[in-house]
């Protein structure tokens, strides 16, 4: 199974390393983007392996797709399990997960199941939440959660150009669902 991406994502620029900021840097252009386009949310994702090969990508579709589960970080699991040809994203090599923000309470609990051994995060829950949107419940101490099951996390890796997307998209008046 594949989540069609808009046809834009091809235009995007790809990374030209793997280190954090330059691919965050690719998330948050994907982020940008799709607030231009009008085809979602001010979310997107990208799934690199530990070589530096893209497995999966994934921008906001909740609203283009009518489906509630389409997150960015959603999309790009399943994008990269499609390319992977397994539900263990960690099978042959480490993945990392760039996420434009930090994930909302569904996202956090799909993550740890992907076989991701690495989170990476823009903008922060508190950044999400001040323009509207609702990202559940989760628990306050997370991170150590996700550490005791073998997962990294790297917050705030370029947040402030994160929250301009984020505001950018509050400006435009962007559909705030299940706010």
């Amino acid at each position: 199974m594949t989540v069609a991406l808009p046809s834009w994502v091809a235009d995007i620029a790809l990374p030209t390393s793997h280190g954090d900021d330059d691919v965050m840097r690719y998330v948050i252009d994907l982020a940008r983007a799709n607030v231009e386009h009008g085809t979602g949310g001010p979310f997107a994702c990208a799934i690199v392996s530990d070589a530096g090969e893209i497995l999966g990508v994934g921008v906001n579709l909740v609203e283009q797709e009518r489906c509630c589960v389409f997150h960015a970080e959603v999309v790009a699991i399943i994008n990269a399990s499609e390319h992977m040809q397994s539900w263990d994203l960690s099978a042959e090599h480490g993945a990392t997960l760039y996420t434009s923000a930090e994930p909302c309470a569904m996202c956090m609990g799909a993550i740890p199941w992907s076989g991701v051994h690495r989170v990476v995060i823009a903008a922060r829950d508190e950044d999400v939440r001040v323009i509207g949107f609702d990202e559940g419940a989760k628990p306050s101490d997370w991170i150590s959660v996700y550490q005791r099951r073998g997962i990294s996390v790297r917050r705030d890796v370029l947040r402030e150009e994160s929250i301009a997307v984020l505001r950018e998209y509050a400006t435009r008046g962007g559909l705030l669902y299940n706010a």
